[in-house]
């Protein structure tokens, strides 16, 4: 299938043709590359012949020539698994025959579909994660879904600690920029009171200590915050805050808005609130949930718990099955998916690529 470079009638309206329609994902937006673009990557905005596209983001490798390609959640899903695996092998093509030695896609798209095993007869491989997880919890919309009957699928312990923090006056937040959000923030939402910027930074700062409290490392403040910015400037992120009545700052959720559906991208909250106001998470989640449903998303996607080496639902004892188990108490569902998968185009300049690589970014460290 013919591939080329998008047009500049095309690149004005890419977010339209990748994150937008259903299954499309804010890794491929224009924002997203220009982000990437930032940081050394170069960005391909890619059309295939029968209107598909993606974004690729290349590395080139020192010395040797040729380089890396990563498509971000892309291509993304549209029609069958083989109208998908067509469009993969064609965009990893055209990649190849422009001097990528190698072609990492991590899409997502359901392990049931089939797709899994048509990429890997492909020459694709499974690899190591490059998000976080793998899999995800989601609740399945649809259209006409109403906010009681969704509620009623909640289990009862999770209901009566959303109202036990609705009953305490809990405040949450909306920092949104979408032109939904014009009209007001909605009932059950405060208006933010401060910058957003302000609010992204402290949001920031909450996930590390969640992260020094679970055992999980957070990267760079700088580019994290950068990204998160320009997200909700394009309308893509939506930062929730709860806090008490008297404004004492309790947890907060980030999410993303793509693709007919919200997903969880980071949550976290501060010790004493879970002790001192257990339902404040449990709130955000629901508010979140009908924020979806009043924007007549198909999902409201949870978010994964899988781990590496554990790319499965947690099991009782080990470290994620409460995360689990919160979850599954708001009704989503485990949805296995395929993961991420990479073509060696050129196996011996990937080898010689990824080793000097590796020396350039040590010799950087060690020049600092």
């Amino acid at each position: 299938m013919e591939v080329r470079p998008a047009n500049p009638r095309e690149l004005e309206v890419w977010d339209d043709l990748v994150v937008t329609p259903g299954g499309g994902h804010v890794y491929q937006s224009m924002a997203w590359a220009r982000h990437r673009a930032a940081t050394g990557w170069r960005p391909h905005h890619l059309v295939a012949v029968d209107g598909s596209a993606v974004l690729a983001l290349e590395r080139r490798w020192p010395l040797v020539g040729g380089g890396s390609a990563y498509l971000p959640r892309g291509p993304i899903p549209a029609g069958d698994a083989p109208a998908m695996a067509r469009r993969l092998e064609s965009f990893s093509g055209w990649l190849a025959g422009h001097g990528i030695d190698v072609i990492a896609s991590d899409a997502e798209v359901e392990a049931v579909s089939g797709y899994p095993g048509l990429i890997d007869a492909a020459g694709f491989h499974p690899i190591e994660e490059i998000q976080p997880s793998r899999h995800k919890l989601a609740i399945a919309l649809g259209h006409g879904a109403d906010e009681p009957a969704v509620l009623a699928g909640i289990s009862k312990a999770t209901r009566q600690r959303i109202r036990a923090a609705e009953r305490a006056g809990t405040v949450v937040t909306r920092h949104d920029r979408s032109r939904g959000a014009e009209s007001g923030p909605g009932e059950g939402f405060a208006a933010p009171g401060e910058d957003s910027g302000l609010a992204i930074d402290r949001f920031y700062d909450l996930l590390l200590e969640t992260g020094e409290r679970r055992h999980f490392a957070f990267g760079p403040r700088a580019a994290f915050v950068a990204w998160w910015r320009a997200a909700l400037a394009a309308g893509w992120l939506v930062l929730l805050a709860a806090r008490t009545a008297e404004g004492e700052p309790l947890a907060g959720l980030l999410l993303y808005r793509h693709g007919g559906r919200l997903s969880t991208v980071h949550s976290g909250d501060h010790a004493p609130s879970r002790r001192d106001h257990p339902g404040a998470l449990h709130l955000l989640r629901w508010r979140a949930i009908q924020l979806a449903i009043r924007e007549g998303c198909a999902e409201m996607d949870l978010g994964g718990v899988d781990v590496p080496g554990a790319r499965r639902p947690p099991v009782e004892g080990e470290p994620m099955y409460g995360l689990y188990e919160h979850k599954r108490s708001f009704g989503a569902s485990w949805v296995e998916l395929t993961g991420a998968h990479e073509w060696a185009v050129r196996p011996r300049r990937y080898a010689l690529g990824r080793l000097l690589s590796g020396g350039a970014r040590l010799l950087g460290r060690v020049r600092r």
